[in-house]
């Protein structure tokens, strides 16, 4: 089982920036993928960007790219999401998320990300 706490969320305006954090616990060791995804009002969750665990390579939604950045720590036990140059369209609950070696899926309980125009 692998918690995750997710923090950082809150309202910015656009263009602005915001930093988000997960940190996961239990069995850090399952962990393949750390990443965050995020669902609009009327939408469906969506992937943002996830990083692995053992080689610490990035992937992005394309609506992020060169905006957004994650990141981890040694340790693997916290994800980053510095997200730059924020838009309304980026107003959503993130998720965080892990995806262990058996592909299981966990999630965090979400952070609210509001960007007003």
């Amino acid at each position: 089982q692998v918690q995750l706490v997710e923090s950082g969320g809150g309202l910015v305006q656009a263009g602005g920036s915001l930093s988000l954090s997960c940190a996961a616990s239990g069995s850090i060791a399952i962990i393949k993928y750390m990443g965050w995804y995020r669902q609009a009002p009327g939408k469906q969750r969506e992937l943002v960007a996830t990083i692995s665990s053992t080689t610490g390579s990035t992937n992005y939604a394309d609506s992020v790219k060169g905006r957004f950045t994650i990141s981890r720590d040694g340790d693997k036990n916290t994800v980053y999401l510095q997200m730059n140059s924020l838009k309304s369209d980026d107003t959503a609950v993130y998720y965080c998320n892990s995806r262990s070696f058996l592909n299981i899926d966990y999630w965090g309980k979400g952070t609210l990300v509001t960007v007003s125009s």
